[in-house]
């Protein structure tokens, strides 16, 4: 499916006669980068092994506007293994390579030490409420999005729509075919990005086998964001993965007046469509017919902050499936580091609490989360993909500014998962997955 290419192409050649007969409008390019540097280090439980590395890399974006409509743009993302850290060695205790490090490379060849390719190229049409994107492009749903916490972000090829009324509604429609995803090498075809992360246990215990074996042409999907009072929102989701699921998400959220708080409720539904994939069930990504998931989340604004609390349900009808490949999760429940992706009859219960330090020229944000996983067992994967145990999670995420020192943005992200309950004491349940502690520290560079 390679409608993309054909429409970009087609709309380059008219811009071109666009620009030329529109002498009355100014014409402006601009250049704009990112330069990112990142250091991980995960200290594994006991003799496990820890890994680390450091990687930087570049993004160069050029955009060049015909007239107030037309628009097109396009950006060079690249990453380099410095070559300092161990993120090829393997832990000799069980066999297994790095988790999280890994995440800065292409996962699928960490020897490659340089990543580099066009992950935008696009046209883009304005126009009063009206957008329409074509190509290569970022994009974020709840979802499908970025995912930026490691070097190149998630980016996607297709056709977006967008029409948004302020502060009241929002419509976008989109169609996918290809998808680059973060930790990879460049764009693939929707089938071939299933399973470029790891692809854990199907149903019946063994190795999931769907890795490019799974057959998908495009995503289609839908969202409609509406304000039906001044203090009650509906946010709606659908994607439609051909021959894998479609994906259902609504989140409706209530704002009570003059005091600060927010209610919110979230209810996913997930159906497989044809074959889950593969019509040899040994191959299928989605092998269960149905998930679901129940969430709800209280928050309340506070000087220069925001507390809240969040739990998820997934039911036990099957275990919610969503390729990790393509973006986060923004659920309640969601924390950096982890996801509910693979599991069934799971619970979760997360506190967030933001507070923003202002000191003279300089700004600190903060985001502090704990919150606890109740996962099925270790022993069950009909509803545990990942063999991961129960867990407790606490993240701190730290961000500074300095007006004095623009596009100068450093993070630190500090994580510790500890596992909880009862399992196996086996180090394949704990290695990369409980009882670890990350450090991410950042140093972004806008220009």
């Amino acid at each position: 499916m390679k409608f993309t290419s054909i429409f970009l192409s087609y709309f380059l050649s008219t811009f071109l006669v666009l620009a030329q007969e529109d002498e009355t409008e100014s014409k402006r390019g601009n250049i704009s980068g990112h330069w990112r540097n990142y250091y991980m280090h995960s200290f594994n439980e006991g003799e496990l092994q820890d890994w680390y590395a450091v990687a930087t890399g570049l993004k160069f974006k050029y955009t060049y506007d015909f007239n107030k409509h037309w628009q097109v743009g396009g950006a060079v993302y690249s990453s380099w293994n410095t070559g300092v850290g161990n993120v090829q060695t393997t832990d000799p205790t069980t066999g297994r390579s790095s988790r999280y490090v890994a995440g800065n490379f292409n996962v699928q060849d960490l020897s490659q030490r340089f990543i580099a390719y066009p992950g935008e190229l696009y046209v883009q049409y304005k126009n009063e409420n009206h957008q329409l994107k074509m190509g290569r492009q970022t994009f974020f749903s709840p979802f499908m999005n970025g995912q930026d916490g490691r070097m190149i972000p998630t980016l996607f090829e297709g056709a977006f729509y967008k029409y948004e009324k302020k502060e009241k509604l929002r419509f976008q429609l989109g169609a996918i075919n290809r998808i680059a995803p973060r930790s990879y090498n460049g764009f693939e075809n929707i089938g071939q990005t299933l399973g470029i992360y790891p692809v854990g246990r199907d149903i019946n215990g063994q190795g999931s086998e769907y890795r490019e074996n799974t057959t998908s042409d495009y995503v289609a999907l839908t969202n409609l964001d509406y304000q039906i009072t001044g203090d009650f929102k509906v946010e709606l989701w659908d994607y439609y993965v051909d021959n894998i699921f479609n994906v259902l998400y609504v989140k409706p959220t209530y704002n009570f007046k003059n005091s600060g708080l927010a209610f919110s409720v979230e209810w996913l539904l997930q159906n497989r469509i044809g074959e889950g994939g593969n019509p040899d069930p040994a191959f299928q990504y989605v092998q269960n017919e149905t998930a679901q998931i129940f969430g709800a989340q209280l928050s309340h604004s506070l000087p220069n902050g925001k507390i809240s609390l969040g739990y998820d349900h997934i039911t036990a009808q099957g275990r919610f499936l969503f390729p990790r490949e393509w973006g986060r999760e923004f659920l309640f429940s969601f924390q950096k580091r982890e996801r509910s992706e693979g599991f069934g009859n799971n619970h979760a219960v997360v506190m967030y609490y933001h507070q923003n330090f202002n000191f003279s020229n300089q700004n600190v944000k903060s985001i502090f989360s704990f919150g606890h996983q109740w996962r099925p067992s270790v022993s069950e994967p009909v509803l545990n993909k990942y063999a991961i145990p129960n867990y407790m999670h606490v993240n701190l995420d730290l961000f500074y500014e300095n007006v004095k020192w623009k596009g100068f943005k450093p993070e630190l992200l500090l994580t510790y998962k500890h596992g909880t309950g009862d399992f196996p004491d086996n180090p394949v349940f704990i290695l990369n997955k409980v009882n670890l502690f990350l450090i991410n520290a950042i140093v972004n560079y806008n220009f």
